[in-house]
């Protein structure tokens, strides 16, 4: 029997395997497309500490060669849900079922996408999800982020001290994010507000040389002369296999704070899929600790 089974391979569930082996307990890390996480597809990460640039792909290799030589194990299957046993929980998964002692729930959450021309074609040279992560790519050029909520306009914000021009693109024809953060935003001069529109494609050859976009009142079309389009239209959780055992917030996310702990004593989460503000490498590696932690003591407290 494993002690932890860990739902997800990306940066929070590698690290709480690593903190879960290290406190002498065994960990199942399950994933159903393999390890490493959205960040796999991240050329270039430079806001992780230690390293000044490394590849998505490079960094997720190290922290599972880590995880692998403390112990842990990975195996691809799809987990499709979970059922308290006593102190023990069942994990079914389209391979079988696992009794374990605890449970980390780890999926992620994937940017919400366009689904335009151009968005594939483009991703990880010149078209982004982060912001945070991405923006000093695009020092000194002009750039389009397209969304209305609190994660478009501070994108915005960010992108108006490194960006040449920034256009803030929104199908509505006011922005749903804060005003007071609305009302800055407009006082920058290299920021124009593109209100009433949704895009249509993102063109270019060999990288991103524009964004087509539609005026949804009169259906006029223009492009933008853009290097780099910053995608903020929200995120989506894969949280419907645990909806039954631990609370959800409106959008799916699991509801827990800082301790990682959720509304059932035994199961814990980290990283993107959990109710919080900031959704950084360091945070989910900061939440694979935590809940890694939590876990071995429920172990320890219920054995």
């Amino acid at each position: 029997m494993y002690d932890v089974l860990i739902v997800g391979a990306g940066t929070a569930g590698m690290t709480a395997a690593i903190y879960v082996q290290r406190a002498g307990k065994k960990a199942l890390v399950i994933d159903e497309k393999g390890y490493g996480g959205q960040i796999v597809f991240t050329a270039e990460v430079e806001n992780y500490p230690g390293f000044s640039n490394i590849s998505g792909a490079e960094l997720t290799e190290q922290i599972h060669r880590q995880a692998k030589e403390l112990g842990a194990d990975f195996k691809v299957e799809k987990v499709t849900g979970v059922e308290r046993k006593g102190t023990n929980f069942i994990v079914t998964t389209g391979a079988g079922e696992y009794e374990v002692r605890s449970v980390i729930i780890a999926t992620g959450a994937k940017s919400r996408e366009l689904d335009i021309p151009g968005e594939e074609k483009f991703k990880g040279s010149g078209v982004s999800f982060c912001a945070t992560c991405d923006g000093n790519f695009f020092k000194g050029r002009d750039i389009a982020i397209i969304g209305g909520g609190n994660t478009a306009v501070e994108d915005a914000e960010v992108m108006s001290a490194i960006a040449k021009k920034v256009y803030l693109v929104h199908r509505r024809d006011e922005f749903r994010g804060d005003k007071l953060a609305v009302d800055r935003l407009a006082s920058k001069e290299n920021v124009e507000f593109v209100l009433s529109s949704r895009p249509l494609a993102v063109t270019g050859g060999f990288a991103v040389e524009g964004l087509k976009l539609e005026d949804v009142k009169s259906g006029e079309e223009r492009t933008l002369n853009v290097n780099g389009v910053f995608v903020a239209v929200g995120q989506v959780p894969d949280n419907s296999a645990f909806a039954d055992l631990v609370k959800l917030d409106s959008s799916g996310y699991v509801k827990a704070g800082e301790d990682c702990r959720t509304s059932t004593d035994g199961i814990f989460v980290a990283g993107d899929c959990r109710t919080k503000k900031v959704r950084q490498l360091t945070t989910a590696a900061a939440d694979g600790s935590v809940s890694a932690a939590a876990a071995v003591e429920y172990i320890n407290r219920t054995e």
